[in-house]
């Protein structure tokens, strides 16, 4: 588990569009993967990453998952290569964003889950808040509003 860094963009650019394509495909339409999976702005998506504090996991070296919390305890995204599924790759990252968020004094952390993370994160302690739908160029998907409050 390393820092982002701004030569990471291309590596978590791959790791989201294949996660979408090739593991969230069993809980969306295709329609709904071709609009989801798309990053039409590489700087924009960059400046994102490094605004914020993130993390990739790396195996071997080599990238395989990514994650990210914004200023106000959003864990925006976290995505694993497909390859790399059901080895501890994401409970690993979200160790590192819970630990952040503690000492950043956060007593809540939210997330808006996919159909796909959505057990993950109930595994992890999230609870449902609400079920929302968001328009991703035309379609609509939906996902989960989810949080977990810490202890003081």
């Amino acid at each position: 588990m390393r820092p982002y860094a701004p030569a990471d963009a291309d590596a978590t650019i791959d790791i989201f569009l294949r996660a979408i394509r090739e593991v969230s495909s069993k809980d969306y339409s295709s329609a709904q993967i071709e609009a989801w999976a798309k990053v039409e702005d590489r700087g924009l998506w960059a400046e994102r990453r490094i605004s914020r504090p993130a993390w990739i996991a790396e195996i071997d070296g080599e990238p395989v998952g990514f994650s990210d919390l914004t200023a106000d305890g959003c864990l925006d995204m976290m995505f694993v290569h497909p390859e790399f599924q059901g080895l501890g790759v994401a409970s690993s990252l979200l160790r590192r964003v819970e630990e952040k968020a503690r000492t950043l004094g956060f007593r809540r952390i939210y997330t808006e889950a996919s159909r796909t993370a959505q057990s993950f994160f109930e595994r992890k302690g999230f609870r449902v808040i609400s079920r929302q739908t968001v328009e991703k160029r035309g379609q609509s998907l939906e996902n989960f509003l989810m949080d977990k409050h810490y202890a003081e």
